[in-house]
């Protein structure tokens, strides 16, 4: 038997909304808001303006403002991001709420779950051994190596923790690409 792969496969993890924010409601204190059809609001002030992110209390219906932008000069904005604020742009909503400065600077976290899927490659069926398995984030969510690869491959994270040979540590949080080597089974 070969050590080396014969076999590389492409897992791509892929978000399938966005995901939810784990805030404190000042009105009823739970502790989730979502960005529901994910508005802006621009506000003007002479020539300064502000920018928020609107979301909304899952429990209560309390909408929130986010700061994206406070006392900005109009000239200091592209026209295509000011365009994108006036009109909503879902793409400009996603990256802005996966930010990690705009996260860290309202005070608060991502739940993401039930917002992402992993998609792989049909089964191998043939007993080529071992096989290399490449993982690529879409977006920054994070996971544990472990648990995603154990509901790829189907197995028990003991199995995954005997049959794996991965490129960072297992059992720690990672939002970025990375590789693992799939041993035969016993």
């Amino acid at each position: 038997m070969s050590s080396q792969p014969h076999i590389v496969l492409p897992w791509v993890v892929r978000r399938t909304r966005l995901p939810l924010l784990s805030s404190r409601c000042v009105a009823c204190r739970s502790e989730s808001a979502t960005t529901g059809e994910g508005r802006f609001r621009v506000n003007a002030n002479g020539k300064l303006l502000d920018v928020w992110l609107l979301v909304r209390c899952v429990s209560c219906d309390r909408t929130a403002k986010l700061t994206v932008r406070e006392r900005t000069p109009v000239g200091s904005f592209d026209p295509a991001e000011l365009r994108g604020y006036r009109v909503n742009d879902p793409e400009l909503v996603a990256s802005t709420l996966l930010d990690p400065l705009f996260a860290r600077r309202n005070r608060f976290t991502l739940d993401w779950t039930g917002a992402w899927r992993l998609d792989t490659p049909p089964v191998w069926h043939d007993e080529t051994w071992p096989v290399q398995v490449e993982v690529v984030f879409d977006d920054p969510v994070p996971v544990r190596p472990e648990r995603l690869i154990a509901q790829g491959l189907g197995l028990s994270r003991n199995q995954v923790l005997r049959r794996i040979k991965c490129d960072i540590p297992l059992r720690r949080t990672t939002s970025t690409g990375f590789t693992f080597t799939v041993m035969a089974g016993d």
